[in-house]
């Protein structure tokens, strides 16, 4: 059974940076391939970055320069280092198991963390 389990949210200031952290089990970790996507209040699920089992990347065009997604394969943890945060990057953060760039509610998430980005 999938589990994903996110942690690291919290409430910063514009230009402030945040770690999200993704632990994963219940499936092969290491050849898998593993997402960020966000929810805004009242939108839908945004992609925001994908790396593949290999360590390659790829990011939404409003996040890419600021945010890095990485994973530690000893630990089956992926993480989101968020730097220059701004207001519009205020969401529930959720993990995705899989290369889901077209992100999907049946697709496997976790529970989300929320990240506010306020004055």
């Amino acid at each position: 059974q999938v589990q994903l389990v996110e942690s690291g949210g919290g409430s910063v200031q514009p230009g402030g940076s945040l770690r999200l952290s993704c632990v994963a089990s219940g499936f092969p970790f290491s050849s898998s391939a593993m997402t960020w996507a966000r929810q805004a209040p009242g939108k839908g699920l945004e992609w925001v970055s994908s790396i593949t089992s290999g360590h390659g990347t790829t990011y939404a065009d409003d996040v890419k320069g600021r945010f890095t997604i990485s994973r530690d394969y000893a630990k089956n943890t992926v993480y989101l280092q968020m730097n220059s945060l701004k207001p519009e990057d205020t969401a529930v953060y959720y993990c995705g198991k899989g290369w889901l760039t077209r992100p999907s509610r049946s697709d496997d998430w976790g529970q989300g963390t929320q990240v506010t980005v306020s004055s």
